[in-house]
């Protein structure tokens, strides 16, 4: 278990935070609007956007819906997924988060994604000024390797700062993060937050039930999501849901955040009806033989090293 970051009035970060990526596109204001409170309800206390989700919608949205419960969540952004990681960049469009969220001060920021032709002391710097001025609260990074995020670390200690927490993809198909990622927070005491545990709705069972969503309308999910083998897993969750009489959507979350680094799986859905599976997942106890059940479903990654006869 790594850090636990909290709201600005000291409310801990709850076991799982609520992605507004669908927030103005393909959920409108209303369902929107059910989503958080169905999240609020479900005691989530982190919302997580981005400047680039829906055109600034998304933000719009989540902070018109925060009104007098600000205090006591946590209220992440992304800056720099385009124009790059440079200064300017980062602190212009989060002037324009703020603006959108109505909030003198983020409680995370994130670069969204590794830019390798900006110096990262630049990136690093934007970030510092924005944290010494109060608007930020704590440091995030997306997107980033294990040792990309390490040398942000290195680079963030010349500001007098660190790097609060990680976002990276993470789920039963997409267990890359095993590797060295969630190792490295640990060591390093970084939290982390990974989005998709569902897999872009594989995981839910709803591909092979002939329904439609991500992987049927956006090219990069479908090849993301295209291997044969990833399909049987999904279909074995299922067959274990089934047995133990719950969605295939709470066992798939409830699987990420079983993982002994303590992650915080970032849920999202398209309707509050949607989203009720992913939020029974905080509630959900995951025995030992259950976890290496589900595991045993998807290739475990290989380790970090080619000397395998030195792994235990």
């Amino acid at each position: 278990m790594t850090r636990i970051l909290t709201s600005p009035d000291g409310t801990p970060a709850s076991r799982l935070a609520f992605g507004t990526m669908q927030f103005g596109g393909r959920a409108d204001e209303t369902a929107s609007r059910a989503m958080f409170d169905a999240a609020i309800a479900g005691g989530i206390t982190h919302f997580d956007t981005a400047y680039v989700y829906n055109e600034g919608a998304s933000e719009t949205l989540l902070g018109s819906f925060l009104q007098d419960q600000r205090d006591r969540l946590i209220i992440a952004t992304k800056a720099a997924y385009t124009g790059g990681g440079s200064k300017r960049n980062i602190q212009e469009s989060f002037a324009i988060s703020q603006q959108r969220l109505g909030l003198d001060v983020v409680d995370i920021l994130y670069m969204h994604r590794f830019d390798p032709d900006t110096d990262l002391h630049e990136s690093m710097e934007a970030l510092a000024e924005l944290k010494q001025q109060g608007r930020i609260r704590y440091i995030g990074v997306s997107n980033f390797a294990a040792w990309q995020v390490v040398k942000a670390i290195g680079i963030a200690a010349k500001f007098d700062m660190t790097v609060d927490i990680l976002q990276p993809m993470y789920n039963l198909v997409k267990r890359q993060a095993e590797v060295e990622i969630l190792p490295m927070c640990a060591d390093m005491d970084v939290a982390c937050a990974p989005y998709s545990p569902l897999g872009g709705g594989l995981l839910t069972g709803k591909y092979a039930a002939g329904q439609g969503g991500r992987l049927t309308e956006d090219d990069r999910y479908a090849a993301r999501y295209g291997l044969d083998w990833m399909h049987a897993a999904a279909e074995g969750l299922s067959v274990v849901a089934t047995e133990l009489g719950i969605d295939a959507a709470t066992l798939a979350v409830a699987w990420v955040a079983a993982h002994p680094m303590g992650p915080t799986p970032i849920i999202s859905a398209r309707s509050a009806k949607q989203l009720a599976p992913s939020i029974a997942a905080q509630d959900f106890e995951m025995s030992p033989d259950l976890y290496a059940r589900l595991s045993a479903l998807s290739p475990t990654p290989p380790p970090a090293t080619d000397r395998i006869e030195e792994q235990a």
